[in-house]
This record gives C-alpha cells, structure tokens and sequence, in this order.
C-alpha cells in the first residue's frame, strides 16, 4: 500500500538501492541515539524533522525508524528498554516494509500529471491521503508511521493539510519528515517537530556507504569533492566528475599560460545532442572549484581533491583579496550559467567564456 511499484521514486538516488533497502546506515549514530533516547523516555514525539544535506543517509534514517516503530508495535513491546533501532532481516515488519506491502506505513512524496511527468512539488491532492490512512488507526488501534519525503517539496496548501495533521495528531502516529532545506518549511511546521539533524560523512563510513550504494575501489578526490555526501559522489562516479576535475585542475595550473587547445576540448565535452547531464556536472565542478579557491584564499589549501590542487589553489588565492574576487566570479559566472540555460545558449561557448573570465581574474594574483 505504502510503496506500490507504480508509484514514482523522487526519493531514490539514480543507480543506488531505494532507501527502504539499504540495509546499513553509517555514520549518523548521533540521530540514531537521540531518537532511542526519546523512545526510551516514554515520551515520543509525534512530528520528527530529520534534516541535512543531501545524500548523507535522511531518507534511511526515516525507512530504519518506521521499520523499528512498526516492528515495535506489532511485538508490543513498549520501546522503553530498546538499544538499537536495528531489526532482524527476517523480521515480518522488516519483510512487509521491503516490499512495500505494510499496511500501517504511508508515504508522501511527489505525484505524477496526466502526461505521466514528475511533479514539482507534492500537492494537496497528494497530503489528503493521511485522512484515510490516520482513519484507519481507529479500528485497528496499530501504530502508524507516515514519511513524507522530502517535505521541502509540498506546495502551500500541501504545507497547510500536513500542518493540520501535525496539530491534531492520532493515538500511536509519528510522522517523520525529511527535508533538505528545513528553513523552507513554514515556522509552525518545524515547531511542532523534533529535529534530528544529520551531518556529512567522513572517512570510511563515506567509503562503506559507497559500497554499499554499489560503488567500490572510489578514488579519493569524490570524499573531497562531494562534501560527505554518498548523493554527491555517487553523482560524480557515474559522471567522471573526478577525471573532469583533475582537467579543470590540469588546465589552470599552466597559467598565466593558458593551454587555448585543452580549454576548447573541455568546452566541447558538454556541447551535442545528449550531454546536459555533463554540461551540469561540468557547470557544478567548476563552481565547486571557485568555491575552494575562495577557501584558500582565507584558510589555505585544505586536503586536495586530486594532484596537483593544492600547490595551484596556493598560488591562485595567496590572500583574502583574492578570496573575495572568486566568490564574486562565482556568483557572476553560475548566474551567466543558467541563464544561458534559460535561453538555450551554446554550452561550449558558455563554458569557454568562464574559462578565460576565470583566466583574467586569476592573472591579478600572479
């Protein structure tokens, strides 16, 4: 009921597992803990905001809670002694939700239009469904767990239906809401929610989460590059995001002597029929290196995401001046960037033409 297959997926990542599958959360013990401690005060919250950025386990969290919850109830136990949110694979509860089939799970994510396409956002057509299922809880006197994934997507009146439901809550429901962008949900909604807040991933639960995802033998510039987060890098593997930076890199460290041929070759990559998605890999890469440099340009040179980084970031940014300048051509370039988008511009000439604006500015610190 919950998870028909006809359903779409906005909430799972191209080329992972869905989050109701992942078997393993890593590196978020700190919002693992803090729910258990909850459930074991006896006081369980209705509402919970789990939040973060993207791609750093939110959505597992949720699946992991509401298979806990359900597993809960339907072994009456009372939650107050539990140590793990961690339930048996062969558990039924843990069957059920697998496959999408338990009936005291709701989930509240965006729609289809009549043409079959995605919606933007999740309508109030969309949110009504929690009367009926809330409704069900009256007869049954089960546990109900709706995850409404993510909820920065829910339009005004989907917001004010969800609103509704958080103020006015039944027996035994918990609503877990993920959000990638909290501050965009209305202040009355993140009030009445606990937060559980989750952070990058470091290390080796990065490296494990990737495996996991199905992504092994990860070359160290994506831990660096996606900012702790499995989205992120897994984005960047099945774009060649690492191999495109070394390039970026590569081409930068010859100044002042710009290599004219390898600039061209890089502009050219994303023109053509069929090249958006690395058109808008290339365009965040180039970005995220403005971004470090303007980092450097203040802190120095953190950990380098591929050779060679560290030394060019170094002698681009020798100071804060520097600094502000490439947060500027940053905001000037991504605006250029999408509307050039908007209006349909060449890709290549767009990126060669923040090549050589990147170029000039980065000329003034030689």
């Amino acid at each position: 009921m919950s998870d028909a297959t006809d359903l779409p997926l906005p909430d799972q990542l191209e080329g992972a597992p869905h989050p109701r599958q992942t078997p393993v959360l890593f590196g978020q013990q700190g919002a693992e803990s803090a729910f258990l401690q909850a459930c074991n005060s006896g006081r369980l919250h209705h509402g919970w905001l789990i939040c973060g950025p993207r791609g750093v386990g939110k959505a597992t969290l949720a699946w992991k809670i509401a298979r806990f919850l359900l597993a809960s109830s339907l072994d009456g136990d009372s939650m107050s002694a539990a140590h793990t949110l961690d339930m048996p694979e062969d558990h039924p509860t843990v069957r059920r939700v697998r496959a999408g089939a338990d009936g005291g799970l709701l989930v509240i994510r965006r729609g289809r239009d009549d043409k079959g396409n995605l919606r933007r956002d999740i309508t109030v057509d969309v949110m009504r469904k929690l009367h009926g299922f809330f409704g069900l809880s009256a007869t049954d006197g089960g546990r109900r767990v709706v995850i409404v994934d993510a909820a920065d997507d829910m339009n005004a009146n989907a917001a004010n239906a969800l609103l509704k439901a958080l103020e006015e809550p039944p027996a035994n429901a918990t609503l877990l809401l993920v959000a990638h962008q909290p501050s965009r949900l209305l202040p009355t909604i993140r009030s009445r929610c606990r937060e559980l807040r989750l952070h990058p991933l470091q290390g080796q639960d990065l490296h494990s989460a990737l495996e996991q995802a199905g992504i092994s033998d990860a070359p160290p510039a994506l831990a660096e590059l996606s900012g702790g987060s499995v989205g992120a890098a897994m984005s960047l593997a099945q774009g060649g995001g690492a191999e495109i930076y070394q390039r970026l890199v590569t081409l930068f460290a010859g100044l002042p002597r710009l290599d004219r041929q390898a600039a061209i070759a890089l502009a050219e990559m994303t023109a053509g029929k069929g090249n958006d998605a690395r058109f808008d890999l290339l365009l965040t890469l180039y970005e995220l290196f403005l971004t470090r440099l303007a980092r450097a340009g203040i802190l120095g040179p953190g950990p380098e995401a591929v050779p060679g980084e560290a030394a060019l970031l170094a002698r681009l940014a020798p100071h804060d001046g520097a600094a502000r300048a490439y947060a500027g051509l940053a905001q000037r370039l991504g605006a250029r960037a999408r509307h050039g988008r908007a209006v349909n511009l060449d890709p290549a000439a767009l990126v060669l033409d923040m090549v050589l604006q990147t170029e000039a500015e980065a000329r003034k610190f030689l």
